[in-house]
């Protein structure tokens, strides 16, 4: 197993049916309380361990998933609100370097407010 892909690559289904998409929209809306869950009471330490030998830490994929989640947010309103919306990237692995992706407490990204 190639430790890069813990879960395996990436399949997307052939036919999106309406259930499968209920299904996707519903998974995406559960992982914010799956993760505060799976995070919860871990001390320091445990946070700033890698989830994978050269991974990131499990705090980087915290503040990874918010800052993933506001950048497809921004992307989508881009695209209903400009004629040629211009989808820009960014570096996350740069982003996952940064001061707070490394050492703000995770509540900051897992916070509902």
């Amino acid at each position: 197993m190639d430790p890069r892909f813990p879960v395996g690559q990436f399949a997307p289904a052939r036919d999106v049916t309406p259930e499968l998409r209920a299904a996707a929209i519903e998974e995406i809306a559960v992982a914010p309380a799956k993760l505060r869950l799976a995070l919860k009471g871990l001390n320091d330490p445990q946070l700033d361990t890698p989830y994978r030998e050269g991974g990131w830490t499990l705090r980087q994929v915290a503040h990874h998933m918010a800052d993933s989640h506001m950048n497809a947010y921004i992307r989508s309103r881009f695209t209903v609100t400009e004629k040629e919306p211009t989808i820009k990237p960014y570096d996350e692995a740069a982003w996952a370097k940064l001061e707070d992706a490394k050492h703000a407490p995770v509540e900051v990204s897992l916070d509902r407010k």
